[in-house]
């Protein structure tokens, strides 16, 4: 598995559900962005997974999937895949249990999987809703799930997910002080230079996924500007 991941500092999540023209996703491709995250919550599949991985693949991006499930696990034409455990879900078919079902399959490619602990804090966002995450939860929480996550699970992403708004900066400040060896990426209501610029004094990589639908590729450009 390669590391080169290690080194982003920002990267674009797009949505198979949703979708982009030929001259947005040229746009996208060239902004700056480090990376594509292929990932969504609802109405994933492989078809639909596949379908943009060919829309964006010739443009030389390093290409993650990150599958909501079992069934929109895909290898072939990407680099990673990043697989998710949420650890503030009481339902382990979220943190192991999907994952169990994922192994029973044949043909997975461990050299291109990285795990990811999730630590979802948006209550009215799919994943939020989907997981049954609890999102009401302290800074202290969100703190020491990041150790736990860091020291004991020994998972190299930790990703503080806000998925559809804006998150706490101070949340997110005491969980880069408290980790030391995992990536902290950070996900949730970027829309503006600003936003982006607080939230990587903190976090090693910054993700922007639905400003990209909602304000448009000239947002994403500003958002990588502001990380570098």
């Amino acid at each position: 598995m390669h590391t080169k991941w290690k080194t982003w500092a920002h990267v674009t999540k797009l949505d198979p559900d949703k979708h982009l023209n030929e001259e947005e996703i040229a746009e996208i491709a060239t902004s700056g962005t480090d990376a594509l995250i292929l990932s969504g919550t609802l109405n994933i599949t492989k078809e639909n997974m596949s379908e943009l991985r060919d829309q964006v693949k010739e443009y030389g991006l390093p290409l993650v999937v990150e599958p909501a499930g079992p069934e929109s696990a895909i290898f072939s034409g990407i680099d990673l895949l990043y697989v998710a455990s949420v650890m503030n879900t009481p339902d382990a078919r979220w943190i192991v249990g999907k994952h169990r079902d994922w192994a029973m399959k044949p043909g997975i490619m461990w050299d291109k999987v990285v795990p990811e602990a999730y630590i979802v804090l948006n209550p009215d966002s799919a994943v939020g809703k989907v997981t049954g995450a609890d999102c009401g939860i302290s800074a202290e929480e969100v703190a020491a799930y990041v150790t736990i996550a860091d020291n004991y699970f020994k998972f190299p992403i930790v990703y503080i997910e806000y998925s559809g708004m804006y998150g706490d900066p101070d949340i997110v400040r005491k969980a880069s002080e408290v980790i030391s060896n995992a990536t902290l990426y950070y996900g949730g209501g970027i829309d503006s230079a600003a936003k982006a610029a607080e939230m990587s004094k903190f976090a090693d990589t910054i993700v922007v996924g639905n400003a990209v639908y909602e304000k448009g590729v000239k947002t994403l450009i500003e958002t990588v500007q502001a990380t570098q």
